[in-house]
């Protein structure tokens, strides 16, 4: 596959053209060149003979960065992948970004793929719905038997092809409500980085290409083999928890009538209890008509919105403050750490010292820029 960007002519001093570099410098420059070179086939030798093939099937406005993942990550495992990239026509695709590269085959070579990766790309709700026809035609060439796996929105040609009907799946978090408008059939889980059902494999958006790559390489070569790629990719061999710890939940305005001015008064006293008394109180109701008219206006429990308020609290503060645990739980009105890590885990899959790991940035006061986290160490 290669890469067609924009030509550019970059100019010397005073405008004009840079002067060919010296006999030393050009020598220095095929140096580097020829270990570059080697790197590259001691990381991702030539594949074995009989190596699986996988075809990543490029289709219009595919992403760049997940179009590489397969290459990267099953490429890395020793010749044990071919990994070829294909087109639905045999030319060139324009991605999303400013660039078009030309995969290295047409669709034929579906017909040979032990597996075949659809990455993310540009959709449109009516492409999401109804894909075109060559699209399908080249998704219908894919032998019986062959594995298939999307990432991201590559779950939406499987879906409309009818290939997830009946079946969990997953796809980023923020395409939830379309995806389950479109495809009603298929039982979405947007809370975790991938699924499973052996011939079908779903992954969420962006790095969960990575995630599933790696999967596909402990379920065929176990866990030693994928370790080694990972190491070789710089990443995490595993990830705790799900894409549930990246979904955003904004709070929305409270309004100025009903509860609006109570859930307004909670969140300013969060360490508090705050039991269902108080807060009716507070908005002059009964216990029983604060309820309802708490559920009617947010879809929520009044315990239940408090425990997501908390959370949410919890996790800015675990993002940006270096507080104990046991304080941040104190902080947000959990009686003790341990709540905390239950409530937690429940909601994002992940222990509050993960979470602190994932989104917490090393800045100069920790080490500089680049030092390895825990996780990373451990590779």
């Amino acid at each position: 596959m290669s890469v067609a960007p924009a030509a550019r002519r970059v100019p010397g001093p005073g405008g004009t053209p840079t002067a060919r570099p010296t006999s030393a410098a050009a020598s220095h420059a095929r140096d580097l060149a020829d270990r570059a070179a080697e790197l590259d086939r001691r990381m991702r030798p030539d594949p074995r003979p009989g190596a699986h093939k996988v075809v990543v099937l490029a289709l219009d406005g595919v992403y760049p960065f997940e179009l590489g993942i397969p290459h990267r990550v099953l490429g890395s495992a020793d010749g044990r992948y071919e990994v070829l990239s294909a087109s639905v026509d045999g030319q060139p695709v324009r991605t999303d970004s400013d660039m078009t590269v030309t995969p290295g085959h047409g669709p034929e070579v579906l017909a040979e793929a032990d597996t075949v990766v659809i990455p993310p790309y540009a959709i449109t709700r009516a492409s999401a719905a109804a894909p075109d026809p060559q699209v399908l035609a080249a998704l219908a060439r894919v032998r019986p038997g062959a594995r298939l796996v999307s990432i991201c929105t590559g779950a939406f040609l499987l879906a409309a092809a009818g290939l997830l009907d009946g079946r969990r799946a997953t796809t980023h978090w923020a395409l939830t409500d379309h995806f389950l408008e479109l495809f009603p059939r298929v039982e979405l889980d947007a809370g975790v980085l991938f699924v499973d059902h052996g011939d079908v494999l779903t992954s969420a958006g962006a790095a969960s290409g990575v995630d599933v790559c790696l999967h596909l390489v402990r379920q065929d070569h176990g866990s030693e083999v994928a370790n080694q790629v990972a190491r070789r990719c710089v990443v995490p061999p595993y990830r705790d928890g799900g894409q549930a710890q990246y979904i955003e939940r904004p709070l929305p305005p409270a309004s100025e009538t009903g509860t609006g001015p109570t859930r307004d008064w909670a969140l300013q006293r969060l360490e508090l209890p705050l039991p269902l008394e108080e807060l009716a109180a507070h908005s002059a109701m009964s216990t029983r008509t604060f309820a309802r008219r708490f559920r009617e206006e947010t879809g929520l429990s009044p315990g239940r919105w408090l425990t997501q308020q908390r959370l949410r609290r919890a996790r800015h503060l675990l993002e940006s403050s270096d507080l104990p645990v046991e304080r941040v739980a104190h902080e947000v009105g959990f009686a003790t750490a341990t709540s905390l890590r239950r409530h937690l885990a429940a909601e994002a899959g992940v222990a509050p010292s993960a979470y602190r790991r994932t989104f917490r940035a090393l800045g100069p006061a920790a080490g500089g820029v680049g030092r390895a986290t825990t996780t990373e160490s451990a590779l």
